[in-house]
C-alpha cells in the first residue's frame, strides 16, 4: 500500500473522505452547547434545502447507522395496525421488509429480479387488489446490485391510491435528484456517510409535515421514536440523547463543501464520470458489470467475478488493497459478483488509479483477463 494516503475505499460508505471533513472532527464539542446546537440547526437546515423541502417537510436526524433510522421511520410513521408493502429487488429491501416484520407491522413483499428495476404496473396491481396496504416502502438506489429504481413514478402512484411512501434514499440523496415538491413522499431516509461524504454514525428521516401528528405514540421503542426526536429538538434545539457530535460537526463541514461544489448536479456530474472512467477501465481488462447500464445508477457497479482459476474474492481484495484500494463483496447470492463504488471524495484520477491497481493485482495473483464464465 502506497505510505503516503490512507487506502481509497471503493465501497457504498463509509467512504473516502475529504481533508477538511477528517479536520472537523478535531474538536471536542458539549452536546448541550449553544455552539453545537448552531450546528445542528444548521445541517437540519441544510438537508432541507437538498430536497426543496423547506415548506413541505421538516427533517428530524438520529444516532446510528442508517439502518436505525429505516427501523425509526417505519416505527413512526406506520401505526402499529398498518399494512407495510416493500417492493424487494435486493438486499436491502429484503432488510426492510424484515425489520418492518420484526417490528410487528404486517409485511407484504413483491419480489422483482436482482438485476431489473421494480414494476410499477405490479405496485399498482398490488395496492388494488388489497386495500389494506397502508404503506410502500421503496429502496431508491438498491446497492445490492446497484439497480436505480422509478422513485418519481412510485411516488405518484402512492399519492393516487392515497397511499403513504417511505423511501430509503440512503445511496441516493445528495447524488440523484429529490424534489420533494414534485415527488410525495412521508418519509425519506438518507445517512451522512454516503452521497454527502461525511463519516458514517448519523442517519436522518425527512418527514412530512401533514402526517407529523399522526406519528406520536407509533413507535415501540424509546431512542428511536422520532415524533419525539422532533418535538423534544424544536423545543430545545437539542438531541434526546448523547448526539455523536464529531459526525454531526463532519457532516457540517461535508456539506458546506457540498454547497461549495455546486450541489447535488456538480456532485452527480463527478460521480457520473467517476463512474464513465471506472466502466470503461475495467471493460479494458476483460471485467463485465452484473446490470444492463440502463438500469445503472452511478453509485457502486457490481462486476462478474472473472472466471480465471487464479481468481478468489479474498485474495483479489488483499491484492487491491496492497496498492491503496479498498473494493467491496457482492451482495448477490445466484452468481459471484464485486462491487466498486463510484463515490465519495474522489475524482476520475482516482478511478484511473483504481483501475491500475486492479490490474497490478491481477498481475500479482496471475489472473489473465477480467472476463466472467460464459453462459
Amino acid at each position: 500500500m502506497p505510505l503516503h494516503r490512507d487506502a481509497i475505499l471503493l465501497t457504498p460508505g463509509p467512504l473516502t473522505t475529504s481533508l477538511r471533513t477528517k479536520l472537523a472532527m478535531l474538536r471536542d464539542w458539549g452536546s448541550w452547547d449553544s455552539d453545537f446546537v448552531a450546528v445542528t440547526a444548521s445541517v437540519r437546515k441544510s438537508l432541507l434545502e437538498i430536497v426543496h423541502g423547506q415548506e413541505s417537510h421538516v427533517v428530524v436526524p438520529l444516532q446510528g447507522s442508517g439502518t436505525f433510522s429505516v427501523e425509526a421511520a417505519v416505527a413512526s410513521v406506520v401505526p402499529r395496525d398498518g399494512h407495510v408493502l416493500v417492493l424487494d429487488n435486493g438486499a436491502y429491501c429484503k432488510r426492510a421488509a424484515n425489520l418492518s416484520t420484526l417490528m410487528g407491522r404486517r409485511t407484504t413483499v413483491i419480489a422483482f429480479d436482482d438485476a431489473s428495476p421494480i414494476s410499477v404496473t405490479a405496485l399498482q396491481t398490488a395496492l388494488q387488489e388489497d386495500s389494506s396496504i397502508s404503506h410502500v416502502v421503496l429502496i431508491h438506489c438498491e446497492t445490492g446490485a446497484g439497480v436505480l429504481n422509478p422513485l418519481q413514478e412510485v411516488a405518484d402512484i402512492c399519492a393516487q391510491q392515497g397511499k403513504g411512501l417511505i423511501v430509503d434514499a440512503m445511496s441516493s440523496l445528495g447524488a440523484l435528484p429529490i424534489d420533494a415538491r414534485s415527488i410525495r413522499f412521508d418519509a425519506l431516509i438518507a445517512a451522512s456517510g454516503k452521497c454527502l461524504e461525511g463519516v458514517p454514525g448519523m442517519g436522518f428521516v425527512y418527514l412530512r409535515k401533514e402526517i407529523l401528528a399522526s406519528c406520536r405514540g407509533n413507535s415501540q421503542s424509546l431512542a428511536m421514536d422520532l415524533y419525539d426526536q422532533y418535538t423534544y429538538m424544536e423545543k430545545t434545539g437539542q438531541w434526546r440523547f448523547t448526539p455523536p457530535t464529531h459526525v454531526v460537526v463532519a457532516l457540517h463541514e461535508a456539506l458546506t463543501q457540498f454547497a461549495q461544489e455546486g450541489g447535488q448536479s456538480a456532485r452527480l456530474l463527478r460521480y457520473q464520470t467517476n463512474f464513465q472512467t471506472l466502466v470503461r477501465g475495467m471493460a479494458a481488462l476483460g471485467f463485465q458489470p452484473f446490470l444492463p447500464e440502463a438500469f445503472q445508477a452511478p453509485i457502486i457497479v457490481t462486476f462478474h467475478a472473472p472466471a480465471d482459476p487464479a481468481y478468489t474474492f479474498k485474495k483479489f481484495y488483499d491484492a487491491a488493497k496492497r496498492h491503496g484500494f479498498i473494493l467491496y463483496p457482492g451482495k448477490l447470492t445466484q452468481v459471484e459478483t464485486f462491487r466498486v463504488g463510484c463515490i465519495g471524495a474522489i475524482g476520475p484520477v482516482e478511478m484511473e488509479q483504481a483501475v491500475h491497481a486492479v490490474a497490478l493485482a491481477m498481475q500479482d495473483l496471475g489472473i489473465v483477463s477480467g472476463a466472467p464464465a460464459l453462459d
